[in-house]
């Protein structure tokens, strides 16, 4: 194989693109598809601060690089979910990168916010694991970027997460989160900060060979709570569907947000306020993660905290 940009020797094809690129293409490649992403989805200007949430894996350190690289103002933000021996090397991996770039890294640890690592949500809440760890993480991200004047908050999501999410919602019509998927979220309350996915159009193998290229270090096994999850399931099957058609879950994504999101997004009418006991924006009275924050304190036999 050739590379389709300069004719020498090909290090990675692109099937769904119908191309393959040499090493020093497929970088420029990669670093034109965040720009076309930001861009198109208008998700942050030069000047704004740019709070990117990493977690040590490949696609949040590799879009770290590249923002880095294209001057904007980003700082990084790790959220210590307290995972065991997982949690302590990624942390690490996020560490040595910010070391490494000379960028300034946020810890913030779900167990001083919450009262208790996400091990012992789980066992509390008799609840699939990723449903803490998730809501933890949209409360945080946001609360962090609040405090420290972030204009945007941009994730590592890439084109097979997104793909992913939008096939589980579709399998059980969840109406009410299709107007949220989205590559750029824009903030519909003073406290809710915008929430950005630059990566949105490169795949999960795209971000491993670019975060190889770029010898980027970072975490390859995957959550010790993952097994099992839904969202793997559905990663596959979309991965048979890709093998066979290449191209397919990019058109399944950019079909819907181009033909179907704006339906759901018309349809969609939630009211959003603060919570009366942290201030953070909620549909209800007391925000979900206040709830989650008195269920940890109950079970360990202490009062409900006050937030």
């Amino acid at each position: 194989m050739k590379c389709r940009k300069c004719g020498a020797a090909a290090a990675l094809e692109l099937r769904r693109h119908n191309a393959a690129f040499c090493a020093p293409d497929f970088l420029d490649f990669f670093r034109n598809q965040v720009r076309e992403a930001i861009r198109r989805h208008k998700m942050f200007a030069r000047g704004e601060r740019v709070l990117v949430a990493v977690s040590g894996g490949k696609d949040s350190l590799a879009l770290w690089d590249v923002l880095l690289d294209e001057g904007y103002d980003t700082t990084g933000l790790y959220l210590d979910l307290g995972i065991f021996d997982y949690s302590v090397e990624s942390k690490a991996k996020c560490e040595a990168f910010a070391a490494r770039r000379g960028a300034t890294l946020l810890v913030s640890r779900v167990a001083d916010e919450v009262g208790a690592p996400v091990p012992v949500i789980k066992q509390v809440t008799r609840r699939p694991p990723c449903s803490g760890c998730g809501l933890s993480k949209r409360y945080l991200m946001n609360r962090v970027a609040l405090d420290h004047g972030m204009d945007v908050v941009a994730t590592g999501h890439n084109l097979d997460d997104e793909a992913a999410t939008l096939f589980g919602s579709v399998m059980h019509w969840q109406t009410e989160a299709l107007p949220r998927q989205s590559p750029a979220l824009p903030s519909t309350h003073p406290k809710l900060v915008r929430r950005v996915k630059p990566l949105y159009r490169l795949s999960e193998r795209e971000a491993a060979a670019y975060a190889f290229l770029r010898r980027i270090d970072y975490i390859v096994e995957e959550c010790p709570f993952a097994h099992g999850a839904t969202s793997i399931a559905h990663k596959e099957i979309l991965n048979r569907m890709e093998e066979a058609s290449p191209g397919a879950k990019h058109n399944f994504l950019f079909g819907f947000l181009e033909k179907a999101r704006p339906v759901f997004e018309r349809a969609a009418g939630v009211v959003l306020q603060e919570c009366a006991r942290c201030g953070q924006v909620t549909t209800g009275t007391v925000c979900a993660f206040c709830k989650l924050a008195d269920q940890v304190k109950r079970a360990a036999g202490g009062a409900a905290p006050e937030r």
